[in-house]
């Protein structure tokens, strides 16, 4: 059966600014976090950087070609802060900017709608070395980056969205440390978590003054669905624990203004919640246009037990002897049955279902759109240079079938981006991992096409969804 979704649905594909660009000292631009992070010896994996990654900085105009052959109606991308604003504080490098100046005209002579995110986890290393997201500041200054960016693109872009799995860059950079900029502390992922949520709510206050009215102001989380092992008392209260630490801390401020009360019950023993200041929450609950929802595969949760090792040892987010969850560290994670991508993380799209009816209930008048979602297998080419992935074509049609009928089941759900575009710089595991609909050479940069990419251009160009 056929499914058909909404006239006006948005078909999308996705990227981030470190793991595409290149250029990584060009034109002015300085360090991130990332940038030093994987540099430094051990953090990534093989030791690769995203120095070049996929050359998009130089390639653009080829890629958006490209993104118009695949019937693509937008394009999500992030700007590189320390592009724009090398030091994280002070004016604009033109040049910078002028890169997404062209970007965007590209795009927009294409027919393509620009999504732009402000900030994809590539904080400007000279705001780390004054402490990073756990300091104010950085929330403070993120504003002031939103209303130089919204200065020179607000008359061409109409999407934005503040920030992207703010959750990673608090709790896997600060926590766990298997993300820049690598540091493993209970405290800090807390107040990093707040500083990020203000930083949201600073940053779309000054996108709203400098934009015209039209403009919709977003955020991309990627919530967790988080599943108990079993319905004994204590797996459930383990669930409520990762609950409120990989949800409820951003959506409690955002939508209703407040702190869950169980998160800061939970965390007592780390902290008093002293960095929330008078009026940062009524800030931090800026009225949002839409909210973007990433999604991957759910989590399985337990009370931990003497022999299960290191409890946070399958929650998906990479190896570490440290926790990225303060105060819930007694949690164990569990392998969700099931076949798995080649992250390792098992494909379940009731998950995805999930999270749309849930953010249907709790974000009540706000459009929903699945800013992320994709899988990595282990794609080669075949003898004649074709590349074939049917596994990545079944993950995307089970996926987009759940969207569906959350929309059937109410979810005003408008659109949907493909996490990614290309092949590209996967973070910590560097190169190893492949999640684009678009297969890239590495030595060469040949772009080629994947079967998925020809299947979803049919879907993108139909808006409709065919029977396996």
């Amino acid at each position: 059966m056929t499914l058909t979704f909404p006239p006006g649905f948005l078909w999308g594909a996705a990227s981030a600014a470190y793991q595409v660009e290149g250029a990584a000292q060009e034109d002015g631009r300085t360090p991130s976090i990332w940038d030093t992070f994987s540099h430094t010896p051990g953090r990534v994996l093989a030791g690769d950087t995203g120095d070049v990654a996929v050359d998009h900085y130089h390639r653009f105009r080829d890629d958006v070609r490209l993104m118009s052959e695949l019937n693509l109606g937008a394009y999500r991308f992030s700007v590189s802060w320390s592009r724009v604003q090398p030091t994280g504080r002070g004016p604009a490098v033109q040049r910078g900017l002028d890169f997404y100046r062209s970007l965007v005209d590209e795009l927009l002579g294409a027919g393509i709608q620009p999504v732009l995110t402000l900030y994809h986890w590539d904080l400007p290393q000279e705001l780390e070395n004054a402490g990073g997201w756990p300091e104010r500041e950085t929330a403070e200054r993120f504003a002031e980056y939103a209303g130089i960016v919204a200065g020179a693109l607000g008359d061409r872009v109409e999407f934005w969205t503040t920030l992207n799995e703010p959750w990673c860059s608090a709790f896997l950079g600060y926590g766990s440390g298997v993300h820049a900029p690598g540091r493993t502390e209970r405290l800090a992922p807390l107040r990093a978590a707040h500083h990020l949520n203000l930083a949201h709510g600073l940053g779309a206050q000054a996108l709203r003054a400098a934009l015209p009215a039209r403009a919709q102001i977003a955020i991309s989380l990627n919530p967790a669905v988080v599943r108990p092992l079993s319905d004994k008392p204590e797996d459930l209260d383990a669930q409520r624990r990762i609950d409120a630490l990989a949800n409820r801390v951003f959506t409690g401020p955002m939508l209703r203004g407040a702190y869950p009360t169980d998160l800061i019950k939970d965390t007592d023993s780390i902290t008093d919640w002293s960095f929330v200041r008078d009026g940062d929450l009524a800030v931090i609950k800026h009225p949002l246009d839409a909210l973007g929802i990433n999604y991957y595969t759910p989590s399985l949760v337990a009370a931990g037990t003497d022999n299960e090792g290191s409890p946070a040892r399958h929650d998906g987010h990479g190896a570490s002897d440290h926790s990225p969850w303060p105060g819930s560290e007694q949690v164990a994670f569990h392998q969700t049955p099931g076949e798995r991508t080649e992250m390792g993380w098992a494909i379940d799209p009731t998950g995805l279902h999930d999270l749309l009816m849930r953010y249907t209930r709790e974000a009540p008048g706000v459009p929903l759109y699945i800013t992320e979602n994709g899988a990595a297998f282990d794609d080669k080419p075949d003898a004649e240079g074709a590349v074939h992935d049917p596994r990545r074509i079944d993950y995307l049609r089970d996926h987009l079938a759940v969207a569906h009928q959350a929309i059937a089941d109410g979810a005003d759900l408008r659109g949907y981006f493909l996490w990614s575009l290309m092949d590209n710089f996967e973070w910590a595991y560097g190169y190893s991992k492949r999640f684009g609909a678009v297969y890239v050479d590495y030595q060469t940069q040949a772009r080629v096409p994947k079967s998925s990419a020809r299947w979803y251009a049919q879907v993108a160009r139909t808006g409709e969804l065919p029977a396996a």
